[in-house]
């Protein structure tokens, strides 16, 4: 059963890093979006009901406190509730899907008991953006130093996270990026970049070491996987886990002209999801699965006529999830 309160998770207790059976595998992974109340407490039921939606689909993963999950509005605790949410529900469903929990912060001490918080709270590995709030005093040594701190600490594996729109502009290079794939605790990383050259090479310098490299969003995935990346971790597949899944595995069976097909209209949905961001997954959500609901404030959703924009956007996908 659920928690209701913040109080039922404090007495968690710490999960072993990844072991052979619980290893990151390549696919689609959804970060999700956070769900509240009118009174914008957590909504545990929606959180339940998503992740059981998502959890049918065939992805690999689900990513708590990414950028669709308004990390940046959650306080440690509710980081906590929504991972533990997550688990149980997906222990519910049966379905072998893994947690990865967004813990970047601004501080290496800070994202180091973030990712304690998220072992503890059930998650398989960590996704860590750069600290970038003093960006014009981060040296490449101080950046690498950071993420290598934060492996050795962090009782299960990190994958990076390079979104240089939510960090400063801090753009991680595919030589930083290879040499951290060094680190044993090490295991991935999320190129939200949309820089596929850069792509291709971390790839061709770390396939060998079983490191995943993920597309940051849909409208690249057959780029990612041509070049041999493992999948995407993309936010649109909130809203269409199955076309995104489905487009994956018609690739993998030489289908192409298929998976062109699909990823096409991946693209054209995936622009409408870039451009309103997270707010527009929930518009979305509440158009065609019937919840979502609002943002935290200050964030809100915008006038009617812009979700009607954004619902017409969003049409031929949900045409195409709904085909599966």
């Amino acid at each position: 059963m659920a928690p209701t309160s913040t109080q039922e998770i404090s007495g968690a207790k710490p999960v072993p890093a990844l072991s052979t059976g619980t290893k990151l595998e390549p696919g689609i992974y959804v970060p999700t979006v956070a769900f509240f109340k009118e009174d914008e407490e957590v909504d545990i039921e929606t959180t339940r009901k998503h992740v059981t939606m998502l959890a049918g689909s065939g992805i690999k993963g689900i990513v708590t406190h990414g950028s669709n999950g308004e990390a940046a509005h959650l306080s440690h605790e509710e980081r906590t509730l929504i991972t533990r949410t997550t688990g149980q529900a997906l222990d519910d469903s049966g379905k072998k899907v893994k947690i990865v929990v967004g813990c970047g912060a601004h501080s290496t001490r800070e994202t180091i008991k973030l990712c304690k918080d998220a072992a503890s709270a059930g998650g398989h590995a960590a996704l860590v953006l750069p600290p970038s709030y003093f960006a014009s005093l981060l040296s490449s040594k101080l950046l690498l130093d950071h993420f290598r701190k934060v492996a050795d600490a962090s009782p299960i594996p990190i994958l990076i996270y390079n979104f240089p729109a939510v960090q400063s502009g801090i753009d991680m290079t595919s030589d930083q990026i290879i040499e951290l794939a060094q680190h044993p605790n090490i295991v991935g990383v999320k190129l939200t970049c949309g820089n596929t050259g850069k792509l291709a090479r971390v790839v061709a310098a770390t396939h060998d070491s079983g490191f995943l490299t993920f597309g940051g969003s849909s409208d690249f995935l057959l780029q990612t996987l041509s070049v041999g990346g493992a999948g995407v971790i993309a936010g649109l597949g909130n809203l269409a886990p199955a076309s995104n899944v489905q487009t994956m595995l018609a690739y993998k069976a030489g289908r192409l002209e298929r998976a062109r097909e699909t990823q096409a209209i991946l693209a054209e949905a995936d622009w409408v999801a870039i451009k309103g961001g997270f707010v527009a997954v929930k518009i979305g959500l509440n158009k065609y699965c019937g919840y979502g609901g609002e943002p935290r404030s200050p964030c809100a959703m915008p006038e009617a006529d812009i979700q009607s924009e954004t619902n017409v956007g969003f049409a031929r996908l949900i045409e195409l999830e709904r085909s599966f």
